[in-house]
């Protein structure tokens, strides 16, 4: 069995929460932005049965195939939840009480707010779908460039530069 420690490490390091902003399906008559909200956590293709002991924790939940055909990369195994009510009732609850460590605690805090949102249907008005798009903007910042306003990232790039500069002797 799995520990709650266990499952943090795994999410930190692993893992994301994020959001997908679908528009609206017109051939359907829809009129309304679909937002669609994910947990997962990904792991090669060789880790498939952690991925089903991670299910398993939950209680909810699926472990799909991912194929991948990138150089150098392996197919892989996705554990995700995508229902609102799960989400809101088990994976929310869980990662309040035990807290994740790595950068991941800002897409989470977003993540919240943006389930939070769509459960109270305030993606239907135009004002909630742009805050909704705010907050989606916001997330997964740290990965790229050291401009992405992520103190993490920044803070990082910021002192090697200078510990770089010191290294040359140019002072500069």
């Amino acid at each position: 069995m799995l520990s709650p420690d266990y499952i943090v490490g795994l999410t930190d390091g692993e893992g994301s929460f994020t959001a997908y902003i679908r528009p609206p399906k017109k051939e359907h008559g829809s009129k309304n932005y679909r937002i669609e909200c994910h947990y997962y956590i990904k792991l090669r293709e060789d880790d498939r049965s952690l991925l089903e002991n991670v299910k398993n924790f939950f209680r909810t939940g699926r472990v799909v195939f991912q194929r991948e055909n990138r150089t150098n990369h392996h197919h892989m195994y996705r554990f995700e939840v995508t229902n609102l009510h799960d989400l809101q009732n088990l994976i929310i609850p869980f990662f309040e009480k035990h807290k994740l460590q790595s950068k991941r605690i800002k897409d989470f805090e977003l993540f919240k707010k943006i389930v939070k949102a769509v459960l109270n249907k305030e993606h239907q008005t135009e004002n909630g779908l742009r805050k909704i798009q705010q907050w989606k903007k916001k997330m997964h910042q740290y990965m790229g460039s050291p401009n992405t306003g992520n103190p993490y990232v920044r803070s990082r790039y910021r002192k090697s530069r200078v510990r770089l500069k010191n290294r040359t002797g140019n002072g500069k």
